[in-house]
């Protein structure tokens, strides 16, 4: 059983800096990608940003400049490091995992992000 409990989320004013974590666990079987999404009332879950096993990186448009995806092996975490964050970075955060050659995916409960303006 997969599992990913996030953490990190809260209030921030406008240009702050928030970190969010995620704890995998499990049996990860051919792991492929690890990232995050977002979303906000009346959207679609968006991606943010993503890390591929082979170490790429691909974030959303909104996101390239500010938000650093990274993971550490040794503790099964994955970060998104956010900066000079904007109201329009309000959303619920979810934690993404895809695996194995189906490229099953499982998420986080999700975290809440909430920037002041």
């Amino acid at each position: 059983q997969v599992q990913l409990v996030e953490s990190g989320g809260g209030l921030v004013q406008a240009g702050g800096s928030l970190r969010l974590s995620c704890e995998t666990s499990g049996s990860i079987f051919k792991l492929k990608a690890l990232g995050w999404y977002r979303q906000t009332p009346g959207q679609q879950r968006e991606s943010v940003a993503i890390i591929m096993s082979g170490g790429d990186t691909n974030y959303a448009d909104s996101v390239k400049g500010r938000f650093i995806v990274s993971r550490d092996n040794t503790k099964n975490t994955v970060y998104l490091q956010m900066n000079s964050l904007k109201p329009e970075d309000t959303a619920v955060y979810y934690c993404y995992l895809a695996a194995g050659t189906a490229w099953t995916t499982y998420w986080g409960q999700g975290t809440q992000v909430t920037v002041s303006s």
